[in-house]
């Protein structure tokens, strides 16, 4: 490779860095900007708004939009986010309380185990979905819920991706603090969009739609 490659290739990592912390940063912001309780659900939405356009070759001021999405969906993502970030409590808090107790309840910690992934993996899907596709508000669990069971090696992809973030993040905390939250959000949202377009192009080929 010519040392121009090289420069291009180290511009588009620094720039990808770059864009991950300002995302990781408008999540932070803008989640305590509501409070955190009334400020999660629009920023998580938010984020994933903004990531879906940069994943799509867009081009936009990130304060901006972010605000601008923030505002739009700040009820919808509410309603979305919140019931996803109360069950995954539930599930740790009763996962913290079965390890407590010991060998004696291991066998409904590896259930609690069990849940805590699916609820992830539903939830990777379900929030691009959400920025992706303009369904009925009930349908979309429902939606990834079946993406997830019936496309098991994405699945897979993703949790492998999560848990390298988690890997990073916990290695290295202050990358984790500064960049986890923004690059789990923009690659969860890149393979899904490709994971959504894969599925519509198997589906129009069988002559479904």
């Amino acid at each position: 490779m010519t040392l121009s490659g090289w420069s291009l290739r180290l511009y588009e990592a620094a720039d990808e860095l770059f864009w991950a912390f300002t995302l990781t940063l408008l999540w932070i912001v803008f989640t305590l900007a509501g409070g955190v309780i009334l400020g999660i659900g629009p920023a998580t939405v938010a984020a994933y708004t903004v990531a879906r356009r940069r994943a799509s070759g867009e081009s936009f001021q990130g304060w901006s939009a972010f605000l601008t999405a923030y505002r739009r969906e700040f009820v919808r993502g509410s309603l979305l986010v919140l019931p996803l970030a109360g069950a995954f409590a539930l599930l740790a808090a009763n996962y913290f309380w079965f390890a407590s107790i010991g060998p004696a309840a291991a066998v409904p910690r590896l259930a609690t185990v069990a849940a805590l992934v699916a609820l992830i993996v539903v939830s990777s899907y379900l929030l691009p979905m959400f920025v992706h596709y303009d369904l009925p508000a009930r349908a979309y669990l429902p939606k990834a819920s079946l993406f997830a069971i019936t496309r098991p090696a994405s699945s897979v992809v993703l949790l492998f991706v999560l848990a390298a973030v988690v890997y990073v993040a916990d290695t290295f905390p202050f990358l984790g603090l500064v960049l986890a939250v923004g690059a789990w959000i923009q690659l969860d949202t890149w393979l899904c969009l490709r994971f959504f377009a894969e599925n519509e192009a198997r589906l129009q080929a069988k002559g479904i739609t």
